[in-house]
């Protein structure tokens, strides 16, 4: 397929593509840890806040205009993930918004009950439900195949059992980019009668995502991970939303289905923001429509938009880095990390190179103009314990975002070379 991408076009909505690093254009390789943000999100959270702001549920102008926001970002976020609107909840973050339904769930297990988590996890989606633990609550974690960097699946299949309470895994890792077949994991989960949630924090930015579709009973992900505000975004499928007894202030408005989840007064403007985010998405999808047909057959209005969107920055963002595992293979002494290629991954690039702190080799690429992560990721278990990393420094990560340019990939190369040939 012969994709055509407009790059520059899209680099004027986001203000941050502006910023020089001695002398040159600064190259943000950081997506995995957020992106930048489009001017028309910063300008939606300003409006709100100069034009609308008020609580909610009163019978005033602001507060109705408060009220109808609150239930169109619902809206647009349920077209994002194919929910229903009821089935959409907007929370601090990720891991706020799991620790606040670990807590919840963990009102009904007893000691002995089971939990399943994943090496290969953040600790967003390991922590809430470890915490468990001094409940009697038993959890166990999943292996991963450290030659295909992937989960074992046999591993998880073995470790379900009829006290399997709930299974906790995500959709793609943060730190090697590995995608996994969360679609076959609820499945097998849903055997034993196990609630599933499915971090989604790295996958949202990359892919179109369907909770119906992978049987998800919730996915959670993050706002600032596709263009949006500081926030979290969490679906919780309608019957179970109805069932969860939140530690929650309990008054009517908020006693029933996802409202359950609204503690306090929500940041208005954020959650504006974010609908603004997935609106921009959507309109990136109406220029690259006509030439995803087959993707988006079937789908209609803003969703079809929305995955038109997402592909479009697939298409694009995954010859950058597979251009960069590439080349970064080349070097003497630099280890490429994450599935073989031809495997579902996303379009982050993570390596480490001997002798190097990767603090030391981000710093260098800094000075070049090329922002780029390193560390662990929170992901510590398959990074510091599993791949044996932790004295080491941990990995050094690249992510691609629409954004970011050929030149902008091939500049972060050199300066990698150098650093190899130093």
């Amino acid at each position: 397929m012969n994709f055509s991408f407009d790059v520059d076009a899209l680099r004027k909505d986001f203000p941050a593509c502006g910023r020089i690093k001695n002398g040159l254009s600064a190259a943000y390789l950081d997506g995995p840890g957020g992106t930048q943000v489009p001017g028309c999100v910063a300008e939606k959270i300003t409006e709100y806040l100069l034009c609308h702001n008020a609580n909610e549920h009163g019978v005033y102008d602001t507060s109705c205009e408060t009220d109808n926001l609150l239930i169109e970002a619902r809206e647009i976020c349920a077209d994002f993930l194919n929910a229903k609107p009821t089935e959409v909840a907007f929370g601090h973050s990720s891991t706020k918004n799991n620790f606040d339904l670990a807590f919840a769930i963990g009102r009904e297990l007893v000691a002995g009950d089971e939990i399943l988590i994943t090496d290969i996890d953040h600790l967003c989606n390991r922590a809430p439900w470890l915490a468990l633990k001094e409940r009697g609550v038993v959890v166990k974690s999943v292996s991963v195949d450290v030659r295909k960097q992937q989960i074992d699946m046999n591993d998880f299949s073995s470790k379900l059992s009829d006290r399997t309470k709930v299974a906790a895994f995500s959709w793609a890792s943060n730190a090697l980019g590995t995608v996994s077949d969360v679609a076959q994991m609820c499945g097998l989960a849903h055997k034993y009668g196990a609630i599933t949630v499915v971090d989604a924090v790295h996958y949202a930015a990359h892919f179109p995502m369907d909770v119906k579709e992978i049987g998800a009973d919730v996915l959670i992900c993050s706002a600032y991970k596709f263009f949006g505000p500081h926030l979290g975004v969490i679906y919780i499928k309608e019957d179970l939303a109805d069932k969860l007894r939140f530690y929650n202030v309990g008054t009517d408005d908020i006693s029933k289905g996802i409202h359950k989840f609204q503690f306090g007064t929500p940041p208005f403007e954020l959650i504006c923001g974010t609908g603004e985010a997935v609106k921009y998405i959507a309109g990136i999808g109406k220029k690259y429509d006509a030439q995803f047909e087959k993707q988006l057959e079937g789908l209609h209005g803003r969703r079809r938009n929305i995955v038109a969107g997402l592909t479009a920055f697939e298409y694009y963002e995954e010859p950058l880095a597979l251009y960069m595992r590439k080349e970064f293979r080349k070097l003497p002494g630099v280890t490429v990390y994450g599935p073989a290629e031809g495997e579902p991954r996303t379009s982050t690039v993570i390596i480490t190179i001997d002798g190097k702190r990767p603090s030391d080799v981000c710093r260098k690429l800094n000075e070049y103009g090329v922002f780029a992560w390193d560390g662990d990721f929170y992901a510590t278990v398959i990074v510091n314990e599993v791949l044996g990393l932790k004295d080491k420094g941990g990995l050094i990560r690249f992510g691609l975002a629409p954004y970011n340019t050929k030149e902008e990939v091939e500049r972060a190369v050199r300066v990698v070379t150098d650093i190899v040939n130093e």
